[in-house]
């Protein structure tokens, strides 16, 4: 009796130790874990895997949501589209809503990076990390700069994305099985928010506006298609999936000419008109309206509880979503102009907190084309070039893009180099 009751606990620990760490986060003791490079996913992940038409090793994408906290993973189906295998609850990201401008900010990236075997770091002092890249070719072109950012262990960031020990655990051996499989870069996509017609029309005030319509181009893209965008970097801006004659891409340089595959031009106008009714729905709902979004201080307020009892370096930040709200735009206006002259009027020694609250201002090497304060816009349009000024939409999902014929083993999201050494892109979007 004794013993059938120790094997019933035994494999109670197993099914517990295998489970998934979703948004429903469990915090899991990985002290226990001897060799963390190599631990394997759990059974249930593979069966998972399996149940989608996955293989263990198949490539897999990174998608990171700031406000709703979420980090997501997909990986490629046998049919090569990628589906959702797992979705994680971020502990700590540092700064508010907007991209990383330079050093000490305190801010965590946005944009699209790509990630290496060399970007993974078996030996940080935060369990285990997976350097995001940044900054990449749109970061460097546009003057911004920083080190050492990273999607790691331990709960407490600088500028980075944190995760518990036991969710970059799982993290870093999906993207080790991906490498494993040949997988050459894995592409990390990092979003303010999941930029639906909701959100946009919610964040219109924002100062990041402009930048965030450039990122969401490669979010429809991937939408419509359920494959990693092509991304590459022109004129300072990003811009997706583009097909060229002959010419080639320079960060900083001219953009070649350059056109949408038609199949994708016809998807993503049957996605956008979708879009356009759901945002002309969200502009009447959120008409006098603006929303705040929070300092980390306040966000780092909804979830002080969870510090007691712990080591000081634990520092989880809580949800932008409940610290943040909707006010009327006067009071509103109001509010900024507080903190604004709470700034100018504070003593150096309170200088730094009062900017926290206020976010990091845009730095003198940011070119004209960097985002600047708006007024409430109309509903966005998209051109058929998917030019990366434009705002893309999202809607219901379309099936009429042809799936690729590239085997996902060899497929790379890496941005082309600068002087062209691949196939034409049009060719990934020939049909079978």
């Amino acid at each position: 009796m004794r013993l059938t009751h120790f094997a019933l606990l035994a494999c109670t620990a197993l099914i517990l130790t295998g489970c998934n760490d979703t948004l429903e986060t469990v915090e899991r003791d990985v002290s226990h874990v001897k060799n963390k490079v190599d631990y394997p996913l759990s059974p249930s992940i593979l069966a998972e895997i399996d149940k989608k038409g996955m293989d263990r090793t198949s490539p897999i994408m990174i998608r990171i949501f700031k406000e709703e906290g979420a980090l997501e993973i997909w990986k490629a189906k046998r049919d090569n589209r990628f589906d959702k295998i797992a979705e994680y609850q971020i502990c700590a990201w540092s700064g508010k809503l907007g991209p990383k401008v330079k050093e000490g900010d305190r801010q965590a990236p946005e944009g699209f990076y790509n990630l290496t075997p060399a970007h993974l770091n078996p030996n940080s002092k935060y369990y285990l990390a997976i350097n995001t890249g940044f900054p990449n070719r749109y970061d460097a072109a546009n003057g911004r700069n920083g080190t050492n950012l990273m999607i790691h262990g331990a709960c407490s960031s600088s500028g980075c994305y944190s995760m518990t020990d036991a969710q970059i655990l799982e993290i870093y051996g999906f993207a080790r099985d991906a490498f494993k499989g040949g997988q050459k870069t894995v592409q990390l996509q990092a979003f303010p928010f999941r930029m639906t017609a909701e959100n946009m029309a919610r964040h219109r005030k924002s100062e990041h506006l402009e930048f965030w319509k450039m990122l969401k181009v490669g979010y429809d893209n991937f939408e419509v298609t359920k494959r990693p965008p092509e991304v590459n970097v022109c004129e300072k801006k990003y811009v997706f999936n583009q097909q060229t004659e002959g010419g080639s891409f320079n960060a900083s340089g001219q953009c070649p000419a350059m056109s949408t595959p038609p199949a994708l031009v016809s998807a993503l106008s049957s996605y956008e008109k979708t879009y356009d009714l759901a945002y002309a729905k969200a502009m009447s709902k959120y008409e006098g309206m603006a929303w705040y979004d929070p300092s980390e201080a306040e966000r780092k307020a909804l979830v002080a509880e969870k510090r007691k009892g712990r080591e000081p370096a634990y520092a989880p930040t809580g949800s932008a979503l409940k610290a943040g709200k909707l006010m009327k735009e006067t009071e509103y206006a109001a509010l900024m102009e507080k903190k604004a002259q709470q700034v100018t009027s504070s003593s150096p020694a309170t200088t730094a907190t009062a900017s926290a609250l206020r976010g990091p201002r845009p730095s003198a090497a940011q070119p004209a084309t960097a985002p600047q304060s708006n007024p409430a816009p109309a509903a966005p349009t998209m051109v058929a070039t998917a030019a990366p000024a434009t705002a893309g939409h999202t809607g219901g999902a379309t099936q009429s893009v042809p799936v690729p014929t590239m085997n996902p083993l060899a497929y790379s999201s890496a941005p082309a180099p600068e002087a062209p050494e691949k196939k034409p892109f049009w060719k990934f979007w020939a049909k079978e």
